[in-house]
């Protein structure tokens, strides 16, 4: 069966392509009672306008472009929520692409959602060198999430990494615990500043700081627990461990049941983030919690500031975190 067009519309409501082609754009200039019937009749048929052959026969876009770093960090799911309820209010429709962490796949990703003539682009957390946001930013208004850039036709939102990770610490602190590794989160566009907001923490109390090498993904963390585990001599074991994200937290509290470790009874974990999965009974995780639905809207906003012309500074946001205390952390036992 064909796909219903704009005429067979406009044959069924009795009207002309041109008002149609009004209706679908939102104008004014239609009477409440025309475009009532218009949106029958394509209802009836099942009509979908076709939002690129919109844009361009208009040259006026209505897709905002989004690339997302990992689609399985639960992250990235609360804060394409706040983008996109803040694009749908303003107009606006989502292309969401992902370049699964890889520089490479990231710019193939950029190159594909540039191909659909997007009114803007938010990159969340990308990987891809700063000439590739550079160029795309070229072509549309581009706002990166969760990464800094000194680009100045480039805005970013970002929560503050380094005074989340010294909440952390000093939570941990504050319970008794001494002996705290962190897991790094490596490549990841947040990580030096957590890994920063860690080590003050510890510098300031005169602690030791133990930094492991990890990523932002569970099998890193789990990876990272069993290195830190590798060795007999109990007593030089953490007491706590602050991850890099909630990803890895949850990977790092597998492994500890794994060995046969409480989580918190022999060693607290904290997390970053706090993701949905966060909050589950059985998981209780302690985490620095980001206003994600706040940075997913922000991100719109600079971006329709750009597109409407109403600014040529660069907006750089850098949001407080908070700490949500659950139950994956207590004073240490020995």
């Amino acid at each position: 069966m064909a796909r219903p067009t704009m005429e067979d519309v406009a044959a069924r409501a009795g009207v002309s392509r041109a008002l149609v082609s009004l209706v679908f754009n939102n104008s004014p200039k239609v009477s409440e009672q025309r475009r009532a019937a218009v949106l029958a009749a394509a209802e009836e048929l099942g009509y979908q306008p076709h939002v690129m052959a919109r844009a361009l026969a208009s040259r006026t876009s209505t897709v905002l472009g989004v690339m997302v770093s990992d689609l399985r960090n639960a992250f990235f799911a609360d804060v394409i929520e706040g983008l996109e309820a803040a694009a749908r209010e303003a107009g606006f429709e989502l292309v969401l692409t992902t370049g699964s962490r890889s520089p490479g796949r990231e710019r193939a990703a950029l190159r594909s959602l540039l191909s659909f003539h997007p009114a803007g682009i938010a990159l969340l957390s990308p990987v891809v060198p700063a000439s590739a946001v550079a160029a795309a930013a070229q072509k549309c208004p581009v706002v990166l999430v969760s990464r800094s850039s000194r680009l100045s036709n480039v805005d970013t939102v970002n929560d503050d990494g380094v005074a989340g990770s010294r909440l952390a610490v000093e939570h941990l602190i504050a319970l008794g615990h001494r002996r705290i590794a962190h897991l790094d989160g490596g490549t990841a566009t947040t990580a030096a500043a957590r890994r920063k907001g860690y080590r003050l923490a510890m510098e300031a109390h005169g602690l030791a700081p133990v930094v492991v090498p990890s990523e932002h993904t569970d099998t890193a963390g789990e990876k990272a627990v069993r290195q830190l585990l590798n060795t007999p001599a109990r007593d030089s074991w953490p007491t706590a461990l602050f991850c890099g994200n909630d990803f890895n937290a949850f990977g790092a509290i597998s492994a500890l049941e794994e060995e046969g470790l409480r989580v918190p009874e022999d060693i607290s974990v904290v997390g970053y983030d706090n993701t949905s999965l966060a909050a589950l009974k059985r998981v209780s995780l302690t985490t620095v919690d980001q206003p994600r639905l706040q940075m997913g809207r922000l991100a719109v906003q600079a971006l329709l500031e750009r597109i409407r012309g109403g600014r040529s500074e660069p907006a750089r946001q850098l949001l407080r975190p908070s700490l949500v205390v659950r139950g994956s952390t207590c004073p240490p036992s020995h």
